[in-house]
């Protein structure tokens, strides 16, 4: 198996959870001692690093549409339905934590058998690695076993206990401090290859530990604030430091080549995604900025010059989409002379409003004719047929695939022509190189901006640095950390035009662009302290577009995007309550047969879950959804209702 940075992925990963053997433990059992299996804590954080996944398939087909529509920071394409507030446990949220818990309780013990502390990096590696998982778990679903999960070849514990979200927020900072101190220690054990993350760099570890407090502060905010306040403040003096330079991300590839085995470790996933477009409020919010990640969170439009012409050719230019139509220029003949508005690439962009149930609504009299044949039942209006052959162009943006997935084919849009002898060129051009997957899980784009948020709930300081100072560090690290992602996916338009269309522009970043960015009214951090906390949480929600549950979480913990708002308004939905809006997933009703049925019940019940999904309705709830918004998380019992921060 030739894994350029992951090395033993698959075979370590089968053959390290066996016990601890020696050439002189099986010498009186006459076995050949090269066949016996020695636990390796460096190839077990191998397999964590491998099982870490808190963005993976999963939750970008299921989680992703309901996140998005609860929070309008996106449109589900298959989101247009009367369940829009309609529930289901799946996306493999939950008990990710699990899948990288067994690890660090196996390297704990293999510790605690043999003595060799020099193993304590992998240890706090693979602990943080959990901690960060069990955040990710307990967001939608509350209380987990934790202290006692994963203890059945040690302890004998076959039913562990639930651990409440309280007790896991004050332990997680506990043991994150434990581990920052072990990652400190001299002598550490350093097998760089089996480390895809950092290459066993233990002090980035490190400041990837200090700097995971901080997504534990902002969630504890909102039921004790002082609290959350003094973890910021340690962490912000903590030796260790905190990931406030992009070198530091904690983003990367978990491999960048295979022979044979799971090429999912190279490229995320071989499944389809569900599409997710853009919603007018965030472009028209982002386009007011000049916001670079514009390009690298979502696509292109079909629509480049080449393609206007040929619908202007077939007599299709009043189907263009408006926002189309309204930036292209035509010269005196009436053909496509070049673009106006804001010019390549940003006329590119382009989104559906913010709407619940169209079909529901246009039959009720509340969204109009035009309205619903543009953007919801267009027909063949964005499709062009000449003889038996037809190209249908995508008009509206949509998250970029190859930010989620490493095998992606991007086929050009490119309009069709005849030629003299009445033959049909389709002009087709396609990207179908694979490439591998990297992925961001927290750098210092979200860090510093959690400090901006914590500085301003602090009276404008905190870690000896305003919230301003804080603010601007971590818009433009977030920009330049999604022209990296960007590049490094490869996505279509980075770096090239495709020789196609002379009116094309690439996407890459542009010198000067993050400073015009910070200058403009969307943007600057100014006015009063709310409205310098709205712009600081409307940047960590356009951050959090690669990761669907901060995002979430961000939008449910602040109350924003708020309705009213002059920058990006949440929109109250016609007959749709604010709270009929969900604020966790639904849990189903264990069996009775469940070895844990008595704890699990009475951790659901010790949270306020009165309300379960039946095994008969499988995973689907939807009953007007109010105990998914009252019946709470415990970490969301003090947050606002959406659309009204505090």
């Amino acid at each position: 198996m030739k894994l350029y940075h992951l090395f033993f992925a698959g075979a370590t990963a089968a053959l390290l959870l066996m016990n601890t053997g020696c050439a002189d433990d099986y010498k009186d059992l006459n076995m050949d001692p090269a066949n016996v299996t020695k636990t390796m804590p460096e190839g077990l954080l191998t397999a964590a690093i491998n099982a870490f996944q808190p963005t993976d398939y999963l939750v970008w087909f299921y989680n992703v549409q309901y996140f998005t529509r609860w929070d309008q920071m996106g449109t589900p394409g298959s989101g247009f339905a009367d369940d829009f507030t309609g529930m289901q446990e799946s996306g493999g949220q939950g008990s990710q934590y699990i899948q990288t818990l067994k690890y660090r309780n196996r390297i704990q013990n293999y510790i605690s058998e043999t003595g060799e502390v020099e193993n304590n990096g992998y240890l706090a590696a693979t602990g943080i690695l959990t901690i960060y998982l069990g955040i990710f778990d307990t967001d939608m679903y509350g209380s987990i076993p934790y202290t006692e999960a994963c203890h059945y070849d040690d302890l004998g514990i076959i039913t562990p206990k639930y651990d409440t979200v309280e007790e896991l927020y004050d332990l997680w900072v506990r043991e994150l401090n434990d581990f920052i101190a072990m990652l400190q220690a001299d002598g550490l054990s350093a097998v760089t290859r089996q480390d895809a993350a950092y290459g066993c760099n233990w002090a980035k570890w490190a400041r990837l530990a200090n700097s995971l407090k901080l997504k534990i502060a902002v969630r504890l905010y909102n039921n004790d604030p002082q609290k959350a306040l003094a973890i910021a403040s340690e962490a912000a003096s903590n030796a260790a430091g905190l990931i406030t330079d992009t070198a530091d991300d904690f983003r990367f590839a978990k491999a960048t080549d295979y022979a044979s085995g799971n090429a999912d470790h190279v490229y995320g996933t071989g499944n389809g995604l569900s599409t997710i477009y853009a919603t007018d409020k965030v472009m028209n919010f982002m386009l007011g900025s000049k916001d670079p990640r514009i390009r690298f969170i979502y696509t292109k439009n079909s629509f480049n010059s080449k393609v206007v012409q040929s619908f202007i050719d077939n007599g299709k230019y009043n189907d263009l989409p408006t926002a189309v139509k309204a930036n292209v220029v035509l010269d005196a003949e009436g053909n496509f002379k070049e673009w106006g508005g804001m010019g390549e690439p940003w006329v590119r962009y382009t989104a559906l409003p913010v709407t619940y149930s169209p079909k529901t609504q246009h039959d009720a009299g509340t969204l109009s004719d035009a309205d619903y044949e543009e953007y919801w039942n267009p027909g063949l209006r964005y499709q062009i047929a000449i003889g038996d052959n037809q190209k249908t162009y995508n008009p509206w943006s949509y998250y970029t695939s190859e930010m989620r997935r490493g095998r992606v084919d991007f086929q050009l849009p490119t309009a069709m022509t005849v030629g003299d002898d009445g033959s049909v060129d389709m002009h087709v051009i396609e990207d179908t190189d694979d490439n591998p997957l990297y992925q961001m899980y927290l750098g210092a784009g979200e860090v510093c901006l959690y400090m901006a948020e914590l500085a301003l709930l602090n009276g404008g300081q905190i870690g000896g640095q305003t919230a301003e100072a804080w603010y601007e560090a971590g818009v433009a690290a977030s920009v330049e950390e999604f022209d990296a992602l960007a590049k490094a996916n490869k996505i279509p338009y980075y770096g090239t035009n495709y020789g196609y269309d002379d009116n094309d522009k690439p996407i890459d970043l542009q010198t000067g662009e993050i400073d015009a960015m910070l200058a403009t009214d969307n943007v600057k951090l100014s006015g009063s302290t709310d409205d310098k906390l709205e712009k600081v949480y409307l940047q960590l929600l356009i951050h959090f577009s690669e990761q669907c549950d901060d995002q979430y979480v961000t939008a449910r913990r602040s109350g924003y995007p708020k309705t009213g708002s002059e920058l990006l308004p949440f929109v109250q939905f016609p007959g749709v309550a604010l709270s009929a809006i969900p604020r966790r997933f639904v849990i189903s009703e264990p069996q009775n047969t469940d070895l844990m049925f008595d704890i699990k019940m009475a951790a659901y019940k010790a949270q306020g879950f009165n309300t379960l999904g039946t095994n008969s309705q499988g995973n689907q709830y939807n009953s007007g959804n109010a105990p998914l918004n009252t019946e709470r998380v415990w970490q969301d019992k003090n947050a606002p209702q959406w659309g009204t921060p505090k």
